[in-house]
């Protein structure tokens, strides 16, 4: 029994880093636009989300349930040799988290917790053990259909935003008015990430209490002092900020300009606030890059770099795997070590994070260089010394050429009348 609780313990301190992990991970999904466009401070705008991702943690627990009351049967599993396999799973989880953010990608923590943890109950359990119906409703689906529909929305509502506010075109300010909408729609992502991605960590942990016999398996809601120790940590987490992947989202796939990072915050605000009401544990990162898609392709002369959208979704499909695998090696080594595979899992997680940490310490990034031209510039829209003229100057414009011609004609006239 003392060996059960000495994993609960590390299973716990485990599953707080990854929301820690979390935290830097996905601090891009809501600030990166406002701090591309200029809207906020970098500094500022990841200490707003930090608040906000505290608050949203207290919201609500329908996802924590998923986790804890759902994709796993634990029912069927004996908890001593359970504990090992959520550890292992954190494994997967976590080295797929830093490595994705020593790339600047931005991938899902959610599928690689989830991927971490059917991969390591595969190995460590057995097949029967993973409720697939409830991965193929509450994980596979939402995460094909949240990135397409909040792509649709935030294309819709740039459309708009641009339709509505078509007088300003050859205006300077870039239409700062959206800036403030910004602010907004940013903060509601904040909030709304708390709401569904500090629930996840309360799931594996309140997982972990039912397997040890802490908690009711009946009672599948988190504990008190679970909320606030995974609100904390994210918020934590959120406030150092993922600079790396802030850089990918916030400039690597389009040019954001105000308009359009309004849009694409709304959008992503409003799809996962309807999810976490729901019980989806969808990947909020693939919710929030395609909102940046969706409002870089309504907005007409803009660019999207389908090059780094390639590279974004070919992490996408690997994470499940990817996590998976990892998870399943470190389940293996508990499988033949017994708990001191536990120990020996432990130990090489500690040297994968420290690696991953020291690499990319070579390439240092941080808040004064992830947007530099912004920073620089102290303008979120740049304009052009010499503009290209609208429509209607362009008519104004052939009405004086023409209006000049009939004048020389008529001048000219005259002068051979003259001349006669």
């Amino acid at each position: 029994m003392e060996a059960a609780v000495l994993i609960v313990v590390l299973v716990i301190a485990l599953a707080l880093f990854f929301d820690f992990t979390n935290g830097f991970h996905d601090t891009a999904n809501a600030m990166a636009t406002p701090i591309a466009t200029g809207a906020l401070k970098p500094k500022v705008a990841v200490a707003l989300a930090a608040v906000l991702n505290l608050v949203g943690a207290f919201l609500s627990t329908e996802v924590s349930k998923t986790i804890s009351h759902g994709i796993i049967r634990e029912d069927g599993i004996d908890p001593l040799s359970f504990l090992p396999i959520i550890f292992a799973g954190l494994i997967g989880a976590i080295t797929w988290n830093m490595l994705t953010w020593l790339l600047g990608l931005p991938s899902s923590s959610s599928h690689a917790l989830f991927g971490g943890l059917i991969g390591a109950t595969l190995v460590g359990a057995s097949v029967t053990a993973i409720d697939f119906g409830v991965v193929l409703s509450k994980v596979v689906l939402p995460a094909l259909l949240a990135p397409l529909t909040a792509g649709i929305i935030a294309f819709l509502v740039t459309r708009l935003a641009y339709g509505l506010t078509r007088r300003y075109d050859n205006k300077p300010d870039g239409r700062d008015g959206f800036r403030w909408g910004q602010i907004f729609t940013s903060s509601l992502v904040a909030l709304a990430h708390g709401t569904n991605d500090a629930q996840k960590t309360m799931g594996v942990i309140t997982l972990a209490l039912i397997m040890i016999g802490w908690q009711d398996a009946a009672h599948a809601d988190p504990q008190a002092w679970v909320i606030f120790a995974c609100a904390f940590t994210i918020a934590l987490g959120t406030y150092m900020g993922g600079w790396r992947i802030i850089r990918t989202l916030g400039k690597g796939l389009t040019d954001v300009k105000p308009a359009q990072g309004f849009s694409a915050e709304a959008s992503t605000a409003s799809t996962i606030l309807a999810s976490s009401a729901l019980g989806f544990a969808l990947s909020t990162t693939q919710v929030a890059s395609g909102s940046v898609i969706g409002s870089g392709l309504g907005r007409r002369g803009s660019k999207v770099r389908w090059g780094t959208v390639g590279r974004i979704m070919i992490g996408w499909l690997l994470t499940l795997p990817a996590s998976g695998a990892v998870g399943a090696a470190a389940a293996l080594l508990v499988v033949w070590l017994g708990t001191w595979g536990v120990v020996v899992d432990a130990v090489i997680a500690v040297a994968i994070i420290i690696g991953l940490f020291l690499r990319s310490r070579r390439s240092e990034v941080h808040a004064g260089n992830a947007m530099s031209e912004v920073a620089d510039s102290g303008r979120a829209v740049k304009v052009k010394r010499n503009p290209p003229p609208t429509r209607r100057q362009r008519a104004l414009l052939r009405e004086q050429e023409a209006q000049e011609a009939a004048e020389r004609r008529a001048a000219e006239r005259t002068e051979k009348g003259a001349n006669r």
